[in-house]
């Protein structure tokens, strides 16, 4: 059987029959105690107490993580050294589990049954591919699926929904709160900019990839207000030519890529661009996750000052350290030391 979507893990009679087999019994979902809206307005049914959830993808591990810890059954990816440094004992190196969303999704319904979930989560995108894939899942499981928007200009009201999910509604607020004052500050400082300088987002270790206009990952950039230099055009990640850089000529450029921003003052080709002449490459910050990009999560939040800083930096006064310390305190719910938040904001691992 091929799925019609290839982003989406097709479920066969043979799972069913094989977790059946293996003394794995589906959840009767007439036992939910509640109902709740999700962010496609699907009526999901969950129980009264919600204390098993399995992430969908990695930026709803995230999501889940910093609500709700205890309740993380693990992570689509194992998190690394580097990564569990930041994250709590105990839950950073709670055990891969795979992902059901994404091109490479690695879970298959065995798995998700054998780990008894009360709720499947995931955070993203609402449209009908993966509302088809939740309906999917939820019928052929008994497992309530859940769909959390995952634009950063929604976060707030993803952490009221999670909170509502998961019972967690006293803390969900706190971060909700943060997210939407988060937002609203710095668009309000990036309009106050008598001009935008040209901006362009690298990746890959040559700094050619890019994002166009609506690509996920460029959000940041445009839940912000910067127009970056691929805005004018519409797609998602799209490796470009230099000739096109050269083009743009970008006055500041934002890479996540340690290789490219090691190596492109040296580098010929990019000597010539304003942003490289004038020593505003900048390496983005990616432990435990990135803050611009990779995966499109909550843990962006702190990579909008970051980048408001290095974009607009008189209008961005705010003493990073600072920021980084509270933002980790706050979600990851980890105290850093100064060399850590040093390490951090190096953007290195």
């Amino acid at each position: 059987m091929v799925s019609k979507h290839p982003e989406l893990p097709v479920l066969r009679r043979r799972d069913l029959l094989v977790a059946a087999g293996a003394g794995l019994c589906l959840p009767a979902r007439a036992q939910r105690g509640r109902s709740v809206t999700d962010s496609a307005g699907r009526r999901v049914g969950v129980p009264a107490q919600v204390q098993r959830i399995f992430p969908a993808g990695p930026p709803a591990a995230i999501w889940l993580y910093t609500l709700a810890p205890d309740a993380l059954l693990g992570w689509p990816r194992a998190n690394h050294a580097p990564e569990l440094e930041f994250l709590l004992p105990g839950i950073g190196n709670r055990p891969e589990l795979g992902r059901l969303t994404g091109r490479g999704n690695t879970a298959n319904l065995e798995q998700v049954l054998a780990l008894k979930p009360d709720l499947i989560i995931d955070a993203g995108s609402t449209r009908q591919t993966f509302v088809e894939l939740a309906e999917r899942v939820q019928s052929q499981t008994g497992i309530p699926y859940a769909l959390i928007d995952g634009r950063l200009e929604a976060t707030a009201q993803g952490y009221t929904l999670l909170g509502e999910l998961t019972g967690r509604t006293e803390r969900a607020a706190t971060l909700a709160r943060y997210a939407s004052d988060t937002l609203r500050t710095v668009r309000e400082r990036v309009a106050l900019a008598p001009a935008q300088p040209r901006v362009y987002y690298a990746r890959g270790p040559e700094g050619l990839q890019t994002g166009l206009g609506g690509s996920i990952n460029v959000e940041i950039f445009e839940a912000m207000g910067i127009r970056h230099v691929g805005a004018g055009l519409r797609g998602g990640l799209v490796t470009v030519p230099m000739e096109q850089v050269l083009t743009w000529d970008p006055e500041v450029i934002v890479t996540i890529d340690q290789d490219f921003a090691r190596t492109v003052q040296a580098n010929p080709l990019w000597r010539g661009v304003s942003a490289v002449r004038s020593g505003r490459v900048h390496l983005s910050p990616k432990l435990p996750f990135g803050w611009v990009d990779f995966p499109p999560g909550v843990n962006r939040l702190p990579g909008l000052w970051w980048l408001g800083s290095k974009v607009f930096p008189a209008l961005f006064p705010e003493d990073l350290a600072t920021i980084t310390r509270d933002f980790y305190r706050l979600f990851y719910q980890v105290d850093l030391s100064p060399a850590q938040v040093a390490r951090v904001l190096a953007g290195r691992d």
